[in-house]
């Protein structure tokens, strides 16, 4: 993380030794970063210009696909790829300041490691040095019960023979590392470099020397106001609490500016883009009415939580961003319009295809309908005229009537002997019903043959333990004789 962090503390400190000025140097910084920052904010810029254009096909395609959220995608990936659109790039290169602060905030609170090149060991020397206990506790930088567990902690380890006692507030421990009641953390050592000053500064720098030999020349007087206001101090809501004066009052009136400036900054970032007709859409007006009001609230809440070096940065970046605003949107203007002519010359030329395929549709369907009606009646003939026999079949047989195969498609004539002859159901019923008048007639002769009948079939009992004769004839074939003489003289009978 130091080699990333050391370029920009490199350069702050620059700026710092040339005009002498801790607020000049932040100024300068947030100006160089956002000149080194402009093409890449150029860059972000066109990416956004294309992805706008984009945003009528885009709301087309959320109608058509909106309930099918796979469908949708899918097809809005297509039409990036289509038009070489990256819908990512002008998000990420707008993350790059984003960075630089988080980069500038490493730096900001730790100037002893980043500006000074000092060790953690050396640290706890100024420390004990400054007495770094009471200090911290008195003006609210540590709590009394954070210092309280620290103290203990350390007589633990002295009385357990970890730590050897080396100056009030300085230990070391076995193998001779120093180590005492500062907790590099927070904003630690911005307060105590903010209490170094020049009655102090020969006597800090000889200890330093005494316990590592020339690190006290690398330590140096940072002057942290800037318009009357101690920029190494946080803002507070209550600011009357540390006085009346302008000290404090001005402290507290850079969030509200910061708020200000963000503020300001995204009005003209929204009529730049209402000048270039780039805002066409509700869901980027929506966005862009979020974002008003999103960025004061970040403002405000960085300004009261972070030392105020790092808000006279925020509020100098709005300014140039907004600088930087007007400019691209001059610079872009005929980006602007030429991708708005291509737009709508990809828009003619998509409704031309569209209307030449519905056409050509037409008249392809127009043309089946007609060679349809054309063929409709000699596809009719032909078939009836045309279709084959199959062989030995001649479908006039199997005509009855208007029915054109009342017999089978398969019918032949001879096949099983010749023609059955037919015979009328109405004769076959009347028979019926006139020997069942003549049984009723004749019962008593009836029951009498059928008296003889299961006589003759009976067999004694001994019989049926024996195996059966196959020689003699069933009996029931003596019955069917019988029923077949019984009707035969029943209807003789009723003709007599």
């Amino acid at each position: 993380m130091g080699i990333i962090l050391q370029p920009f503390a490199w350069l702050l400190l620059l700026f710092y030794n040339l005009f002498h000025s801790y607020g000049i140097a932040l100024i300068l910084f947030a100006v160089v970063v956002k000149l080194l920052l402009f093409p890449v904010t150029l860059k972000s810029k066109k990416s956004m210009i294309q992805t706008t254009m984009l945003s009528e096909k885009m709301q087309k395609l959320q109608k058509m696909y909106g309930k099918d959220r796979e469908r949708y995608n899918l097809e809005l990936q297509k039409l990036y790829e289509k038009e070489k659109v990256n819908p990512m790039g002008g998000c990420l290169w707008s993350l790059i300041p984003m960075f630089v602060l988080i980069a500038l905030y490493g730096v900001i609170r730790e100037p002893l490691t980043y500006f000074m090149g000092l060790t953690g060991e050396q640290i706890q020397v100024l420390a004990a040095q400054l007495d770094w206990g009471t200090l911290a506790v008195a003006n609210g930088w540590v709590p009394q019960g954070a210092m309280d567990k620290i103290v203990n902690s350390i007589g633990e380890k002295v009385s357990n023979g970890e730590l050897q006692l080396v100056v009030d507030g300085l230990w070391k421990n076995k193998d001779g590392i120093l180590s005492g009641l500062f907790q590099n953390g927070s904003f630690n050592q911005l307060y105590l470099l903010s209490q170094i000053d020049s009655t102090n500064l020969p006597a800090l720098q000889g200890a330093l020397s005494s316990y590592f030999p020339g690190a006290g020349e690398s330590l140096f007087i940072l002057d942290f106001q800037f318009l009357g206001i101690d920029l190494s101090q946080i803002p507070t809501l209550m600011f009357w609490k540390r006085g009346m004066d302008w000290g404090s009052i001005g402290l507290f009136l850079l969030p509200v500016i910061s708020v200000v400036t963000s503020f300001l900054s995204m009005k003209v970032s929204m009529a730049t883009n209402q000048m270039n007709k780039q805002s066409e859409n509700k869901q980027m007006d929506s966005t862009n009415k979020m974002m008003l009001w999103l960025m004061p609230v970040m403002s405000i809440w960085i300004g009261f939580t972070i030392p105020a070096g790092l808000t006279v940065y925020w509020i100098a970046q709005y300014f140039v961003t907004m600088g930087q605003e007007v400019i691209c949107g001059k610079m872009l203007k005929k980006d602007y319009e030429a991708a708005r002519e291509a737009a709508a010359r990809r828009e003619a030329e998509e409704k031309e295809e569209e209307k030449r395929r519905k056409e050509e549709a037409r008249l392809e369907r127009q043309r089946r309908l007609e060679e349809e009606k054309k063929n409709r009646g000699k596809k009719k003939a032909k078939k009836k005229d045309e279709e084959p026999d199959h062989e030995g079949v001649n479908k006039d047989d199997s005509r009855e009537g208007i029915r054109a195969y009342a017999r089978g498609r398969s019918y032949i004539p001879g096949r099983y002997g010749g023609v059955t002859p037919y015979t009328d159901p109405n004769e076959i019923f009347r028979a019926q019903a006139q020997a069942q008048a003549a049984g009723k007639k004749k019962g008593r002769s009836t029951e009498t043959k059928e008296e003889e009948q299961p006589k003759a079939v009976q067999a004694p009992e001994a019989v049926s333990a024996r195996p059966p004769m196959t020689e003699e004839p069933p009996a029931e074939t003596e019955e069917v004789e019988v029923e077949v003489e019984e009707i035969e003289v029943e209807v003789d009978e009723e003709e007599s």
